[in-house]
Parts: C-alpha cells; sequence; structure tokens
C-alpha cells in the first residue's frame, strides 16, 4: 500500500511540475508577443512590481520601474520588438514557487539568448529577472571584442572610479 501510495504521489507531483512549466512557457510566450504587438500593459503586467531587466548593452540594469520609462516610447510608437522563441529549458524548485530559464530566440540582431527567474504570484508566473544577450559564435568572439574595445575601456574606467 505504501508503494502506491508513494507511486501516485510522484505521479501527481509529476504531472503538476509539467503542468507549472507549461504555463511558465505560456506566460514567456505572451511576454514577447505583448512586446511585438506593442502591449505596453501585457508586456509589464507580466513582470512582477520589483522586476529586473537586463538589456544587452552593459549599461542597461534596469528596474521595473527604468525598463518602463526605457520602453515606453517604443510602445507608444506601436512598435517595440519582436522575439521568437527557438529553444527553451525551464527548472523550477520542488515546492514551484521560483523558476528559473534559458531560451534562444531569433530577434532583429539575431540569435539573442534570454535567461530569467520566473516567481508564482497570487496572480499567477510573473517574470522577475530577465538578461538578454546577443548570442556570438566563439570564432567571431576576436573581431567582436576588438570593436568593443574603446567603449568596455572607457566603462571599465568610470566603473573602477564608481565602485571606490
Amino acid at each position: 500500500m505504501q508503494k502506491l501510495t508513494l507511486f501516485l504521489l510522484l505521479i501527481t507531483y509529476s504531472l503538476s511540475s509539467a503542468q507549472q512549466k507549461t504555463e511558465i512557457n505560456n506566460i514567456l510566450e505572451q511576454w514577447h508577443k505583448a512586446a511585438a504587438d506593442a502591449n505596453f500593459d501585457a508586456y509589464f503586467g507580466l513582470m512582477t512590481k520589483d522586476a529586473i531587466f537586463i538589456g544587452t548593452d552593459p549599461t542597461e540594469n534596469w528596474t521595473n520601474a527604468d525598463f518602463k520609462a526605457f520602453s515606453k516610447p517604443y510602445f507608444d510608437k506601436g512598435k517595440a520588438w519582436g522575439f521568437s522563441t527557438l529553444e527553451r529549458n525551464i527548472f523550477a524548485e520542488n515546492d514551484m514557487s521560483i523558476a528559473w530559464f534559458d531560451e534562444l530566440l531569433d530577434t532583429q540582431m539575431g540569435i539573442c539568448r534570454g535567461s530569467g527567474v520566473v516567481q508564482k504570484t497570487n496572480q499567477g508566473w510573473k517574470i522577475k529577472h530577465y538578461v538578454l544577450s546577443i548570442a556570438i559564435p566563439n570564432e567571431n568572439v576576436k573581431e567582436i571584442t576588438e570593436l568593443k574595445k574603446t567603449f568596455d575601456t572607457d566603462l571599465m574606467k568610470k566603473l573602477r572610479v564608481k565602485s571606490n
């Protein structure tokens, strides 16, 4: 009897975990679609109030409020950004209150990698932290490093002064 109970609990947990991952996947797809549709309220409604968005530029480390301010003009013009998912992996805590993911995206910048954390809230899953990176093939790193050398050197000087 104990083996049957344990088996049923394991099946129930597996089904619940799969359902939660499907919900998370759907939220991320809705979030990307809201940006493509320039739906500001839907886009930011899928993020927690204290969300962080880290963009591709090293200076883009925004609180939700800062990211809203940056994004609003794009959404107001009716054209934000259009990302479509090429691949996504979702991982979750055992209690399903926090999950994290990584994704490859087809974007206007070519292939980008997104990664982040989602949190289960009373309103459902919300994006709490998101990082967007331009994916650079290893064979192109040297030329990209050279292209951004001056920018990186200047920014590193400013950041080192700021941290002292």
